[in-house]
């Protein structure tokens, strides 16, 4: 991570699950903690999944506390056998687990208010291990831990090694569900980091989404801007591949004060932009679609599509879009030739040419009535068509505005990868097309 060279406190998320391990269930969330803790300025230089083995949870977490100042847990305090998380936190810290009746009455009127009996095992997400605090948040019925270390050896140090302690050392404890881990992250665990890390008191991000460039060749472009930034430790930049959503530059900023930061980041990202150019498309959770909804709701023009190799996908996206339907007309998936003839006038002859796709956009765009019409044939896989290689697209717009903004335009790709990656690199390129012929 380029510019982030400033010691500061080391994070480590241990995520516990057998089904993790198995594969039954996709860890997303230590990657989304991840990406917070980089946001707030923090390191994060190790992820462990553990299975619901108490020997094995021990000992991953007391490495852990070995080579971090903060540990963040995930999952297992639930109600049930396998749910070991608190427990072994108690043995590592070497103190007993006792139970909150706070969160006991809680746990208690969580079920009454559903109408349901609630079965006791559920208790146990009451126990707390002597010394920590539960967190303020707690939407679900397993309360959150943060657990201070005390200083000196763990209980699991028999030996007489002399290991220099921070007194500042944490574990923190998330259930594995989803929302109820992001409400407690970013509502206690964030801020409680940045206060123990002595970090300035606002720290904040911005993400500029980029379309067009490769990682490298954006590092090259922005090598001079990285450099200097390296000398100064703030604001820093890193680089967020995230394939169909673009290439993502992340700007993180520490400061003082709210305004301070704010202008801090309005000056970092004008200068990116400055040398990025075009390929910038939105900013922190804006994508593609909304982009595009939005410039084409702003000048009251209207867009219609035809797909053949993206069967549908352009006008799934675009849908998804609150407000969609001020300017989306509607889409023909013309993923037949006989279709692209019959409705939307294609002549007939090779299907997989620019020629094709300009006429499936303008027999879209008077079909449907719209001032824009835009299109994609092409060769998805796994095999070639018309004498083409797979990931062939042809793409065309129809029409044109009072001002001239969206003349006829086409072009042919050549996108990589599986079918998949074809037909939803097609889908974000046109509409990149189309976002630029906008603005």
């Amino acid at each position: 991570m380029r510019g982030e060279g400033a010691e500061t406190m080391r994070v480590e998320v241990v995520a516990v699950g057998t089904e993790l391990l198995l594969g039954q269930i996709v860890d997303t969330n230590s990657s989304w903690i991840g990406e917070q803790l980089a946001a707030a300025g923090l390191y994060s230089h190790y992820q462990t999944k553990v299975g619901d083995n108490p020997d094995r949870i021990k000992a991953v977490l007391t490495q852990a506390l070995d080579r971090s100042d903060a540990v963040i847990c995930c999952g297992g305090l639930g109600p049930t056998q396998d749910d070991l998380t608190r427990d072994v936190i108690a043995d590592v810290l070497g103190v007993d687990l006792e139970i909150d009746e706070a969160i006991a009455d809680r746990i208690r009127k969580m079920f009454t208010s559903r109408g349901r009996t609630m079965p006791e095992n559920n208790l146990r997400q009451a126990m707390v291990p002597v010394g920590c605090r539960v967190m303020a948040q707690q939407p679900g019925t397993a309360p959150g831990l943060v657990c201070p270390v005390p200083d000196g050896p763990l209980a699991h140090q028999n030996d007489d090694r002399s290991v220099e302690r921070s007194t500042n050392r944490v574990i923190y404890a998330v259930p594995g569900v989803p929302y109820e881990m992001k409400e407690m992250v970013t509502g206690t665990v964030i801020s409680d980091l940045v206060a123990r890390s002595g970090r300035p008191s606002v720290i904040r991000s911005r993400v500029l989404r980029t379309w067009g460039s490769s990682e490298s060749g954006l590092a090259e472009v922005l090598a001079g801007r990285i450099e200097e930034l390296d000398e100064l430790g703030n604001p820093t930049i890193a680089f967020l591949a995230s394939g169909v959503e673009g290439l993502k530059v992340r700007i993180t900023v520490s400061a003082s004060d709210e305004g301070t930061a704010m202008t801090m980041l309005d000056e970092e990202e004008t200068l990116l932009r400055q040398l990025m150019g075009p390929i910038v498309f939105a900013v922190d959770d804006d994508n593609m679609e909304t982009v595009v909804i939005r410039a084409l709701a702003e000048r009251g023009l209207t867009l219609a599509v035809a797909e053949s190799v993206t069967g549908g996908y352009i006008a799934g996206r675009l849908c998804a879009v609150p407000g969609a339907s001020r300017v989306f007309r509607g889409g023909v998936v013309a993923y037949h030739s006989e279709v692209k003839t019959s409705m939307l006038g294609v002549p007939e002859g090779p299907v997989v040419t620019e020629q094709a796709a300009l006429a499936m956009a303008e027999g879209a765009r008077r079909q449907l009535g719209a001032d824009i019409g835009l299109a994609t044939t092409g060769v998805a896989g796994p095999d070639t068509a018309e004498g083409l290689p797979v990931g062939t697209v042809c793409y065309a717009l129809s029409g044109l505005d009072e001002a001239g903004i969206c003349p006829d335009a086409s072009g042919t790709l050549q996108l990589p990868g599986d079918r998949e990656r074809i037909r939803q690199f097609s889908t974000i390129s046109i509409l990149d097309l189309l976002r630029r012929r906008l603005s």
